[in-house]
């Protein structure tokens, strides 16, 4: 088969079709990134291991917003705070964090349409795509456009006990955060189907090892209907844009109604947690699987032949004709060692070249 360009490559895996062979990407924390700067001389990791997608994004807002209403409290030093207000507390490990949440003794509608909610319809936020898309694809890439969530923006607004809380005591304060997110969901989806992206970059971290973190029918109630509405938009303009649904954990449960209403890869699909084999036997007419190699078993604690024989095999089960990407089902922490990480880029090589 003729050398595809990344954007062929993945457009054609993820319709479930057979590439030229299995495309791959991956994302470091910073000491892996200074692991892989330490064993190779170079800086950018998608160059030196040929990953084959990238992302645009809207630009960051130049809005000044005094959050000191919001945190009467006072928040520690070194906190930064997002455009949805969600304080990130420094902690004590690496790149990991405390939050806190600027609605979380909010009590009513009234007071949260107070809130300094963020516009992502500024010009200068989104104006940049068309360009930068067909940069991108200029250079042969498969471009995501980095859309976001829905649950996770808005508990991180209210905090998660008081968002669960809410669908059950206040339903009308759940649908107001949950809209009010959804309308910037829906925005940038229609901006990203505009400037000609590949693929829409979603998702919502919605359930545990096991199982849901919610009831299906309460996923069902609250969510479905908001990011189906979003994913429409996008169709509306550009049918055949692909979307990537993310969630970390068993979802399972949720998975039909996710294909249902648009979705047609999904990620990270962890080992751990879920069969990726079961799962492409039971939907891979349907949907792309993307990651699939755990970061809680064989990126940590994994020998770099047992890395071989994972990707290996995925190749042969998840891959068969198509529809695989292989990536770390999450970004890959400070305990991966660096022979794992060689190990996965190099039996990508050797045997993800489809015949």
């Amino acid at each position: 088969m003729a050398e595809m360009t990344k954007r062929e490559r993945v457009w054609t895996a993820m319709n479930r079709q057979q590439p030229d062979r299995v495309p791959k990407t991956a994302s470091f924390t910073p000491a892996v990134q200074a692991a892989f700067e330490a064993a190779t001389g170079q800086t950018d990791p998608a160059a030196y291991f040929d990953y084959d997608v990238t992302a645009v994004g809207f630009a960051g807002s130049d809005r000044a917003v005094d959050w000191s209403e919001w945190y009467p409290q006072g928040l520690p030093e070194g906190t930064s705070i997002s455009e949805y207000g969600t304080a990130h507390i420094p902690g004590s490990f690496h790149h990991f964090w405390r939050l806190d949440f600027p609605m979380k003794s909010v009590d009513s509608v009234a007071r949260m349409e107070e809130f300094p909610w963020p516009d992502f319809t500024a010009p200068a936020r989104h104006q940049h795509l068309e360009a930068e898309v067909q940069r991108l694809h200029d250079a042969g890439w498969y471009v995501q456009g980095s859309v976001g969530h829905i649950w996770e923006n808005a508990w991180q607004i209210t905090s998660m006990e008081k968002l669960m809380m809410d669908f059950v005591m206040n339903p009308d304060q759940a649908a107001y955060v949950l809209d009010r997110v959804t309308e910037d969901r829906v925005f940038q989806c229609r901006r990203y189907a505009e400037a000609g992206v590949d693929c829409l970059l979603c998702g919502d971290d919605v359930a545990m090892q096991h199982k849901m973190m919610m009831s299906p029918e309460m996923w069902r109630e609250w969510l479905k209907p908001r990011w189906a509405r979003a994913w429409a938009a996008a169709r509306e303009i550009r049918p055949e844009i692909q979307i990537w649904y993310h969630s970390d954990g068993n979802v399972e449960a949720i998975i039909p109604d996710l294909i249902e209403i648009g979705m047609t890869i999904l990620n990270p699909v962890q080992p751990e947690c879920m069969d990726p084999q079961k799962l492409k036997a039971e939907y891979g007419d349907r949907i792309a699987f993307w990651g699939c190699v755990g970061t809680q078993t064989t990126f940590p604690f994994g020998t770099p032949d047992e890395m071989r024989q994972t990707v290996r095999w995925l190749i042969e089960t998840v891959g068969r004709g198509g529809g695989l990407l292989l990536a770390p089902t999450h970004v890959l922490e400070p305990d991966v060692p660096w022979a794992n990480i060689e190990a996965f880029f190099a039996a990508i090589e050797e045997f993800g070249r489809y015949q």
